[in-house]
């Protein structure tokens, strides 16, 4: 890499190795159990990655970080709250809920969609606004519409009046709590050992094939060994494996879909569908001269977008913690969380990958993580760790709305439009 091209990398990144320098700091600060860090990262990305890898697909078809997607978890709650009324448990409700999530998201989407077509280039925007216009449609229906117009079950109405508890219970009888993570669990180590050896064996049956270029093949080889050679050292696997107490497990099911959502993201963009996506994100002009529908491609892009962030509600509701629903107030920060987490992993309002998705999450809960701890030492009050959450949250997305609109002065007075039309061609 020569230096232009080091400083280029730094432009883009700069958001990400600011944090990750954070992150370190506010580690080291905290002087939080390492273990503890560490159970508590893994435990927030099984229930965050879902939603922040739903934010993929309306990025690169240029309609910006979907903030609306918090109404795709709205419409998972409504699933999940009708399951809990008709004493639906395990595996069974969480499936249930997640097939009336499915027609809810996809109208809901649609709808979404629709309106954001009316504001182009405003979309980030007016998908947040839509978020806050949907929460008080959300809160009417939870207060008096269901109980009233639409019968509900003791089990979640409020007892001699009409509207929702405010807290439902997902453990015990409900049999809803970690419905998906507690099918199947490994020890975190042998789970990254099976990833660094399967990513070993795939990359060199598909360098045998010749499918993956050389470059590509020592990539893989280097960062698998890397993988599985650092959690052989003693300090690092005692973290993970103190003891049998202290053994941190992963909940295979809940990665495997993960995984599967990044193998849709992927797959995705090398159907027509997926074409149309890129064409449409990097010129619309271009892609409705190629005889690309562009409005109909933006309306699927966010369809899709509402469902995935709706089970992915569900995945993060049956995985939290404390075990309960809180029913008026669990999607409040859906949107804004998932798209200041993805935006710290690198990625811009047009621009979004798996990868960026993940590390995202990881780095921006590692920061939620310590920053209480930290403040409490630095400052001697752990409420100025609450007031950097929030400064943190939408200091991220501020910023990446001034980089999106400084670099789209400097394309256009360096002929960069021409450069994107071009592109948009190529993938019409």
């Amino acid at each position: 890499m020569n230096k232009k091209g080091f400083v280029e990398h730094l432009k883009t990144y700069a958001v990400t190795y600011l944090f990750i320098a954070i992150s370190v700091f506010f580690i080291i600060v905290s002087n939080l159990d390492t273990t503890y860090v560490a159970s508590q990262l893994l435990l927030r990305l099984n229930r965050n990655a879902f939603i922040v890898l739903a934010l993929i697909i309306p990025i690169i078809a240029g309609m910006g970080i979907n903030f609306a997607i918090t109404i795709g978890a709205m419409a998972a709650q409504i699933g999940l709250l009708l399951t809990i009324s008709w004493g639906i448990k395990g595996i069974l409700g969480i499936l249930l809920a997640g097939l009336i999530t499915l027609p809810l998201a996809l109208v809901f989407g649609f709808l979404i969609g629709r309106l954001l077509n009316m504001m182009k280039g405003q979309e980030t925007i007016g998908s947040l606004i839509l978020g806050y216009f949907a929460n008080g449609a959300y809160q009417l229906l939870f207060l008096f519409i269901f109980g009233s117009l639409i019968p509900l079950s003791d089990r979640v109405r409020i007892v001699g009046a009409t509207g929702v508890q405010n807290t439902l219970n997902l453990t015990g009888d409900v049999g809803l709590y970690k419905a998906i993570d507690g099918i199947w669990q490994i020890p975190f180590l042998t789970f990254i050992r099976v990833i660094g050896g399967a990513l070993l064996l795939v990359s060199i049956l598909l360098f045998a094939m010749k499918k993956m270029k050389l470059k590509s093949f020592l990539t893989c080889l280097v960062f698998s060994g890397i993988l599985i050679g650092l959690f052989l050292i003693p300090k690092v696997a005692g973290i993970f494996d103190g003891s049998r107490s202290r053994v941190i497990r992963v909940p295979v099911v809940t990665w495997v879909l993960i995984g599967i959502l990044c193998l849709f993201n992927t797959l995705i963009m090398r159907t027509k569908l997926g074409q149309k996506f890129r064409a449409v994100g990097q010129s619309q002009e271009v892609a409705n001269a190629a005889g690309i529908d562009v409005n109909r491609t933006r309306i699927i892009a966010i369809m899709i977008s509402t469902v995935l962030a709706g089970w992915g509600q569900i995945i993060f509701m049956q995985s939290d913690g404390i075990g309960t629903f809180q029913t008026y107030a669990a999607h409040e920060q859906v949107g804004l969380y998932a798209g200041a987490a993805i935006l710290v992993g690198g990625a811009s309002i047009d621009r979004a990958t798996n990868l960026q998705a993940l590390v995202g999450t990881f780095l921006f809960h590692s920061l939620f993580i310590t920053a209480q701890s930290a403040a409490s030492n630095l400052f001697g009050d752990s409420a100025v760790g609450e007031y950097f959450r929030a400064f943190l949250s939408y200091g991220v997305i501020a910023l990446a709305l001034v980089i999106y609109a400084w670099r789209g002065k400097a394309a256009l007075k360096h002929g960069g439009v021409d450069l994107s039309e071009r592109k948009a061609k190529q993938a019409a």
